[in-house]
């Protein structure tokens, strides 16, 4: 196993560039750090997100999926690259490579935004379980957080990456209630995927303001360069790109699939979600959603007990999922920015403080909802830190794939510098549209 910051064995890594890395048996088991980042999008508080656009505009709000894809695609696969060429995560390329004035705020709002998503995705758990179960949310919420952080901390990278790939299927919850509801697919065609001839009042920029935060996160950007680092410690006969490219091709092609179906299953059930809240409340006067667990309970007298169940019980896979990698994320950034081993295959033992960060920033997360602070109001800041860091984040990114210093000769492509660069800019329109709503 490599550490985090050690220097690869360059006879080994030429012995091995000599050759392309062994295929894997099938496609499916290429799938992993860009389908679990894309899964982990749609968490709770993401599904609140998109109901409240179903519920509060219809079908006209999703064109905004169709639109975020390619960007999604294009940044995420910029920073599986970056992972697998260099070997390393994301903070620990910026520590290397700018000054550390930079480094640690970033780090650090990525830490707190983390935090505070944390909450508002297991209080989202808690309520929801409530509601299929009975009982006490916050309780469910604590119970749902300990059990993250014992399976962070006690199973192996190895079998832990396996759960959450399964975990990944409680989005089709998502899917399948498509199926129970009556869609008018003409009128979704015609209103939903071209730009709607509404005006452009702040709520209707708001709420596109808060599709992209919510499809485009910073947390995303460190799991899943990091989750590429801990495939390539995991495989002995992998090395960092740059001192084996004649890998590059096969792992190219591997991180395009994986990003490319990640990022469509991401979009694909971020738009079924809205679908089926604009069908079912939209269409019913039910124009007012704040939490997921809303949305579950005003589906039930209009779609029905078993659309109700499915919604319901996809927040808690998807809070499963997603709580993780937001603890995990701010980890491999902490981690990284002050030289701390990293990984997920390593014990505690071995790595502290990395997993005291974990365990930090979700028990955090869960007293957060013993606390008297208002979840609407907090994820509502977590998502201005969110869309304010993703910025030079994604801006440091860019510029670290076009150098050649820190990519060799394997630097990004004109397409995707082209593609990366667009949506960095797109992002930084719906933050500037964000502060002028609010400041008009």
């Amino acid at each position: 196993m490599q550490a985090p910051d050690s220097t690869i064995d360059t006879t080994a890594a030429n012995a091995a560039a000599s050759a392309d890395a062994t295929a894997p048996n099938s496609w499916i088991d290429e799938l992993g750090p860009g389908l679990i980042a894309g899964a982990a999008d749609d968490d709770p508080s993401g599904i609140a997100t998109y109901s409240q656009a179903g519920a509060q505009f219809g079908f006209g709000m999703l064109w905004t999926l169709v639109l975020t894809y390619p960007l999604m695609v294009a940044i995420q696969n910029v920073s599986a690259r970056i992972g697998r060429v260099t070997g390393h995560g994301l903070a620990t390329n910026i520590r290397r490579h700018y000054p550390a004035a930079l480094l640690y705020p970033l780090v650090g709002l990525l830490l707190l935004a983390n935090t505070i998503n944390i909450a508002a995705d297991v209080a989202a758990m808690g309520d929801a379980m409530t509601l299929v179960a009975g009982g006490k949310a916050q309780w469910y919420a604590a119970l749902f957080g300990v059990v993250s952080v014992l399976l962070q901390v006690f199973v192996p990278y190895s079998r832990y990456v396996k759960v959450l790939k399964w975990l990944t299927l409680a989005l089709l919850a998502y899917v399948a209630t498509v199926f129970v509801v009556d869609i008018p697919w003409r009128r979704v065609a015609a209103e939903g995927l071209v730009l709607p001839g509404m005006p452009w009042k702040k709520e209707y920029i708001t709420t596109i303001v808060a599709v992209f935060g919510t499809t485009i996160s910073p947390y995303l950007f460190f799991w899943q360069a990091s989750q590429e680092v801990e495939d390539l410690r995991a495989d002995d006969s992998a090395f960092p790109l740059k001192k084996a490219p004649r890998q590059a091709r096969a792992g190219y092609a591997r991180i395009d699939r994986d990003t490319y179906i990640g990022m469509g299953f991401s979009n694909m059930v971020a738009f079924f979600i809205m679908l089926t809240t604009a069908v079912t409340l939209h269409m019913h006067g039910i124009t007012s959603i704040e939490t997921s667990a809303q949305a579950a309970t005003a589906l039930r007298p209009i779609a029905g007990n078993f659309a109700f169940f499915l919604f319901a019980l996809g927040i808690i896979g998807t809070g499963l999922l997603a709580v993780p990698v937001l603890a995990g994320s701010a980890a491999y950034a902490i981690a990284g920015a002050f030289r701390w081993k990293n990984s997920l295959e390593h014990t505690p033992k071995v790595a502290p403080r990395f997993y005291a960060i974990i365990v930090v920033a979700t028990l955090a997360g869960v007293g957060m909802g013993f606390a008297p602070i208002d979840p609407i109001k907090a994820l509502y800041w977590s998502a201005v830190i969110n869309g304010v860091i993703a910025i030079p984040i994604m801006a440091v990114m860019m510029l670290m794939a076009a150098r050649a210093d820190v990519m060799g000769r394997l630097v990004i492509s004109k397409r995707l510098k082209v593609m990366g660069w667009l949506c960095t800019a797109v992002m930084t329109a719906a933050v500037l549209a964000m502060a002028y709503t609010q400041f008009a």
